[in-house]
């Protein structure tokens, strides 16, 4: 690609050994597919856990993309990945402090350690430029309940803070990933509000947001609406279970690309960022193959760098409309505001969830101590039994009343607390930065 663009691919590549269907077909099909086009600049990935797939894709695109770097988070490693075509100067993951409860095998974000990974590369024309790669935690959906949305808008906070903080250093913003939340979400405002980011599929599809009573076609999703997930045109979403808001819209817009300027005191000399394009990607099933490439969809999109004082024409057919063009003049380097309705609603949100948490560890911790009554009488009652069959139930029954019980002394008293601690911290912060809001807005009256 030329210097005056930037193409970014965005991808979750539903990478976990053992679970995932034909995982190591499609990532030689993904590998195989990004050596074949060499036409991205940054390359996201998301759910590539396992170490040898992402040594299998770096081998394959290093040709055009010698720099990547896997990062390392949880149990189960973070499953995020970053591949560029230009120089990686610094790498830094930051995990969640919330990605579900422990107990929640089944769902597994907890063991993964959910993150927010992120390199520095050293761009030509742009100078340092963060690139953000991330996955939210999964559980909540768009109905709640409250308890399970409200890790997802701490991930959300977390990293709109670590975006946000990147542009105050003085560095372009680029942030992908699955954010496993549809656009109109109080998780997707929050990382537009707090961090400023600039969501490139709504530069070129502007009206994509718009409310409509009428069902699209699987195709019309994807090209108008940009759906990556739980689509019926995907071979693993196919026939699957869903919810009602994919069915109504043929599936979720879940993947996004930000962009955002540097925060500057003198804003006029710097290159500025404008989406000329952004297209869903990996729609086709994997060639000789009767499956996708992933269970989503991937994200493509275009940033053209524009030279200070010059504004693309209005004749230009790479801006075909008013609200492409203003978006040249709207990004700004002052530091983004979010809303004190938005703060209001995560703080009631975040309450909830610290009740809930309250009386669940309470329960967790009453089991604990009826474990280990339980516990003592069979180690007393042992004694008088009559007869030797029963010596093995006990020894069964024995150690299952001792894992029990230490599950759940861990989950009442040390995650628990944990989780508390962490919603707590967040209310407050966000009590804090409501009230400097206030202050602020009090003065300039």
């Amino acid at each position: 690609m030329a210097e005056q663009e930037l193409s970014i691919l965005t991808l979750n590549c539903w990478g976990l050994k053992f679970v995932s269907k034909n995982r190591r077909d499609r990532v030689v099909a993904i590998a195989n597919e990004l050596s074949r086009t060499e036409e991205y600049d940054i390359v996201t990935l998301q759910e590539l856990w396992v170490y040898s797939d992402f040594e299998y894709v770096r081998e394959s695109v290093a040709s055009y993309l010698p720099y990547a770097k896997f990062f390392y988070s949880g149990a189960l490693g973070a499953g995020l990945a970053i591949f560029s075509r230009f120089p990686i100067i610094a790498t830094e993951i930051q995990p969640y402090s919330l990605n579900g409860a422990p107990i929640d095998v089944a769902g597994g974000d907890w063991f993964v350690g959910k993150a927010a990974a992120s390199v520095i590369i050293i761009h030509p024309e742009l100078g340092e430029v963060q690139i953000f790669n991330t996955h939210l935690y999964a559980k909540g959906g768009e109905d709640g309940p409250e308890h399970n949305r409200a890790h997802r808008l701490v991930n959300a906070w977390e990293f709109a803070k670590l975006a946000r903080r990147a542009a105050e250093l003085g560095r372009y913003v680029i942030a992908a990933g699955d954010f496993n939340s549809i656009p109109t979400t109080l998780p997707m405002t929050v990382i537009r509000e707090h961090a400023g980011l600039v969501d490139s599929w709504l530069v070129t599809h502007p009206f994509s947001n718009t409310p409509s009573d009428v069902t699209p076609s699987p195709q019309e999703a994807i090209d108008d609406f940009g759906v990556t997930a739980d689509s019926p045109i995907n071979t693993y979403s196919a026939g699957k279970g869903l919810d009602a808001t994919a069915r109504k819209f043929c599936g979720k817009r879940l993947d996004y690309i930000f962009y955002r300027q540097p925060h500057s005191s003198n804003p006029g000399i710097l290159p500025v960022l404008h989406c000329k394009e952004s297209r869903v990607v990996f729609t086709h099933e994997v060639p000789g193959k009767t499956f996708s490439f992933s269970d989503h969809f991937g994200l493509k999109s275009v940033l053209q760098i524009q030279t200070p004082g010059v504004l693309p024409s209005v004749n230009d057919t790479t801006f075909p409309s008013e609200s492409q063009t203003a978006a040249w003049s709207t990004q700004s380097s002052e530091p983004s505001k979010i809303s004190t309705a938005c703060i209001t609603t995560m703080v009631q949100a975040l309450t909830s969830c610290y009740r809930f948490s309250k009386t669940r560890a309470q329960k967790e911790l009453a089991l604990f101590v009826l474990c280990v009554m339980l516990l003592i009488t069979t180690a007393v009652a042992s004694t008088w039994f009559p007869y030797p069959w029963l010596n093995p139930i006990f020894i069964v029954f024995t150690v299952f009343l001792s894992w029990l019980g230490t599950t759940m002394l861990y989950e009442g008293f040390v995650y628990g607390q944990w989780e508390c601690n962490a919603l707590m911290n967040v209310v407050e912060e966000l009590e804090v930065f409501k009230h400097g809001l206030e202050l602020h807005s009090g003065r300039r009256r």
